[in-house]
């Protein structure tokens, strides 16, 4: 099993978020410091969207995040940011003051793409400090 607190460490980058702020970039997700942080700029949904370098084999994703409260994961395994298809949906629990961490198992999956789709919040601004994932 191989865990990764970064992913940016497997060339992996984010090849698009609907929202930025200079002093909280969507690059802050993949740097696997849970200090540093993406934020939402109020509206919904947000999303964002990570490409691997190469397929990367995925068992479990973990998110570390702030008031979000519907969030969908998809994947694609093609070179081209298209053809996604939903591996995992949740409704956070409200954690006032506290972040939010999750475990999203799968069943060994493989993917080039993981795009995640914040539905809705429990705020309008909602913050993802963390995506890592085990294979």
């Amino acid at each position: 099993m191989m865990t990764n607190q970064s992913l940016t460490s497997l060339g992996a980058n984010v090849v698009l978020a609907t929202s930025g702020d200079e002093n909280h970039p969507p690059e802050n997700i993949i740097d696997g410091n849970t200090d540093t942080f993406w934020m939402s700029t109020g509206m919904f949904p947000q999303e964002f969207t990570i490409r691997f370098a190469e397929p990367t084999k995925i068992a479990v994703i973990t998110l570390d995040c702030y008031n979000v409260k519907d969030l969908k994961i998809e994947k694609n395994t093609s070179d081209t940011v298209s053809n996604f298809e939903c591996i995992a949906e949740k409704e956070f629990e409200h954690t006032e003051g506290q972040r939010q961490s999750l475990n999203f198992s799968l069943n060994e999956t493989s993917a080039t793409h993981l795009r995640f789709i914040i539905a809705s919040g429990y705020d309008h601004f909602v913050s993802v400090h963390r995506v890592s994932v085990e294979s």
